[in-house]
């Protein structure tokens, strides 16, 4: 079995759990003439490989009983759930890989992978039989996480789709584009508003104007330089997702898939990207210089969306679909609590629904944390302090 990083060197980070995470993606290929099954795999420590950091068990490689969280792990590519552990030979996998730190000290500078698995032992084998071995070093102390400011403002903010864990759309949405795999949607947040009711949207849920996100204002997260924008998309209808619909399906392409974007050269080899907003709001084109909290545009629907919301993310190329995710944390916003999961999964295509489940008794100041997913925050209003 050949392992192979897919993901460039990372960095943990703090999440709104207030614990440090690494996230990144392996490639898995069998080489042999045999099939290969995979039984589990081991993250250790580079430096002291009897030094496990955590255990991926055949369960969490594939469980079609689960709908989220650590499941789901191996991939069929460019990514799809896997329906068993079984590799045949010449074929590849993705394995998705998230790691947990109740302290950055517990974070080695680098790790390594176990592999255990029934496969060609040896060359002239001709029946697979149990191996395991160590695969794959990779830097998770490449950097620090880029601090940002939101690019939001305003109050019951929903981090949708967040890191980590497979059952979102971004964490597990490879593409291969050019020759290579790759993820830049890894730590991608899709913000939308709820009510002060707790519902994304009141009245006609088929129409962009009764949903709380539409019209909001983006804000620019640093200062930085345009490198491109797009702002000749129509507006979709909520309730339903381009990619799903026969007609609208054709018609999405690499150029339009986020709808109106703009993406930010923030440097240091790292851009921003804000799309599906509204067609004919942008503030900036092309060779701006744009500063921190500055607005850029408004919130929209458009692209391969299904209801207005603000798709964020940063990534280490100015191509959406040619880059690797960056992490990043954000400067300071109001913890208000988490959305449970059973309760999100009973929503339909419009998000209807009553989110106010989950709230913390008393609201908590964060500061330089990632919100995870389906957390709930404020971010300051302008001129505002937390």
């Amino acid at each position: 079995m050949v392992v192979t990083p897919i993901s460039d060197p990372t960095f943990p980070w703090l999440g709104s759990d207030q614990k440090y995470h690494v996230s990144y993606d392996l490639q898995l290929t069998n080489a042999s003439r045999l099939p290969a099954t995979l039984t589990k795999v081991q993250v250790v420590d580079a430096k002291r490989p009897d030094t496990v950091l955590a255990t991926l068990s055949s369960r969490q490689l594939v469980n079609p009983e689960c709908e989220y969280g650590a499941c789901n792990l191996l991939r069929t590519l460019p990514s799809s759930n896997a329906t068993d552990t079984v590799m045949p030979p010449g074929q590849s996998r993705a394995l998705m890989v998230d790691l947990t730190f109740d302290s950055l000290d517990q974070a080695p500078a680098e790790v390594m992978h176990r592999l255990f698995l029934t496969g060609q032992a040896v060359p002239p084998a001709t029946k697979p039989s149990p191996v395991n071995y160590l695969a794959a070093p990779y830097n998770i102390s490449s950097g620090k996480p880029r601090i940002i400011t939101p690019p939001l403002k305003g109050d019951d903010w929903v981090a949708l789709n967040s890191c980590c864990g497979t059952g979102g759309s971004h964490r597990i949405a490879l593409n291969s584009l050019n020759g290579k795999l790759a993820n830049s949607q890894r730590f991608a947040i899709d913000w939308m508003k709820l009510t002060d009711d707790g519902k994304f949207y009141s009245g006609d849920k088929t129409k962009n104007e009764s949903y709380a996100s539409y019209g909001e204002a983006v804000y620019a997260v640093a200062d930085g330089t345009v490198s491109s924008t797009l702002d000749t998309v129509e507006a979709g209808t909520p309730g339903i997702l381009p990619a799903n619909d026969p007609v609208l399906g054709p018609k999405i392409t690499v150029q339009n898939v986020d709808g109106n974007n703009i993406i930010q050269d923030l440097g240091g080899g790292v851009w921003a990207m804000y799309a599906h907003l509204v067609k004919g709001s942008l503030l900036v084109k092309p060779g701006d210089t744009v500063k921190k909290g500055q607005k850029i545009a408004d919130l929209g629907n458009t692209g391969n969306s299904n209801a207005p919301h603000l798709h964020f993310q940063l990534m280490d190329d100015p191509s959406l679909l040619e880059a690797d995710a960056v992490p990043y944390v954000i400067d300071r916003f109001t913890y208000l609590g988490q959305i449970p999961f059973t309760t999100w999964v009973t929503t339909d295509d419009y998000l209807s629904g009553t989110f106010l489940q989950g709230r913390l008794p008393e609201a908590q100041s964060r500061t330089d944390e990632l919100p995870l997913v389906l957390a709930v925050v404020d971010f300051p209003e302008a001129g505002t302090s937390q």
